[in-house]
């Protein structure tokens, strides 16, 4: 039980970490970039990125992060692991507090909206920039939510070392 315990917390430490670093890379260069060029341009490139990030390897460690987070907490409270156990379940709960939800919530529906709406080239400017900045900040709380639960399955691990 011991390396499955082992096996789940790396697993758990390498998807928020592999989340947080999309969402990361989002918050300091994507959306950056996407607002340097034309509005129209920037929706377009924006669907496509849209399109493209629901495939098997993002969706897998996004929706997954919080699932090896909870195994890991249980499997360390049946060995007896108390605090690092918590700590891991703080993990999960952080990530679908913080990023899954306002996820489901604002960033995908946003997403949804923008793929929809056709604006003219005269809108284009507009919904380009109530939905870049919305959208960024949204996805900053992801990014900080997605760290702090990455850094949270590293605080557990070491608990975990530091009881074992």
């Amino acid at each position: 039980m011991r390396i499955l315990a082992g096996l789940s917390a790396t697993t758990t430490l390498l998807l928020t970490g592999a989340v947080a670093g999309v969402f990361f890379a989002y918050s300091v260069s994507v959306m950056m970039g996407l607002d340097a060029i034309g509005p129209e341009q920037a929706i377009a490139a924006m669907r496509g990125i849209n399109d493209k990030i629901q495939n098997a390897l993002f969706l897998t460690a996004f929706l997954l992060s919080p699932v090896a987070a909870a195994v890991t907490g249980v499997l360390l409270l049946v060995l007896g692991q108390r605090t690092a156990g918590v700590v891991f379940l703080l993990a999960g709960a952080v990530y679908v507090l913080g990023a899954l939800v306002p996820s489901f919530a604002v960033n995908i529906p946003m997403n949804d909206a923008l793929d929809a709406a056709r604006p003219s080239a005269g809108e284009a400017a507009r919904v380009w920039a109530d939905y870049s900045s919305r959208w960024t900040a949204w996805n900053h709380l992801r990014t900080v939510s997605s760290l702090f639960s990455m850094v949270l399955a590293g605080l557990g691990m070491f608990v975990w070392g530091r009881q074992a």
